[in-house]
């Protein structure tokens, strides 16, 4: 008994495989599947470029405790900090190497930029990968905070160091243009 049950078990099975996949084979067919992730990509592009309440869009993130910020058009894609490669005979404010969409991009460590104390690697879990004049360059960061819109009242602009804008909440919004090896910058 228990063996007659079982194969009526098995060809239950086998008929809601079969039912499972005609319809992924229809969806396939009827084009929804492209349309809707069309929908989709185009939903999360006007997302990430347009103000919600007329401010200014960025990106926060923490840096050695402290928040900072960059332009959300400059942001190329988010990875993950374990696919962190070395680079060897780098300086010091170079992490090493990720890989984002195809592309081998070098990894600063905006804590060496900066002047900050931090920890090790191990504190860094994102790498927000960003490009800006034709370069692809990454900045390591403890933790995203996710997008923002800064609000154009309350901006200080900032006068000194890699900075743009300064919040109120002393969120620092880094000017990526100024960004760059301490060498460069006489440190």
């Amino acid at each position: 008994m228990s063996e007659e049950r079982h194969q009526a078990d098995l060809g239950e099975l086998r008929e809601r495989l079969d039912r499972a996949q005609a319809a992924a084979a229809a969806l396939e067919r009827g084009g929804d599947r492209d349309r809707i992730l069309k929908e989709r990509a185009a939903a999360v592009a006007r997302v990430r470029e347009e103000p919600r309440t007329g401010g200014i869009p960025v990106l926060a993130f923490t840096v050695a405790g402290e928040r900072y910020a960059v332009d959300v058009g400059a942001v190329f894609q988010v990875v993950d900090a374990a696919g962190l490669a070395p680079l060897p005979a780098t300086p010091a404010w170079v992490l090493g190497a990720v890989l984002a969409r195809a592309h081998v991009v070098p990894v600063l460590d905006l804590r060496a930029l900066l002047g900050l104390s931090g920890g090790g690697l191990s504190d860094l879990g994102k790498v927000v990968v960003l490009e800006h004049e034709g370069e692809r360059f990454g900045l390591a960061v403890e933790a995203l905070e996710g997008r923002i819109d800064l609000q154009r009242e309350g901006l200080t602009e900032a006068i000194d160091g890699p900075f743009t804008w300064i919040a109120p909440d002393r969120l620092a919004v880094l000017d990526l243009a100024r960004i760059g090896a301490p060498a460069a910058r006489g440190g």
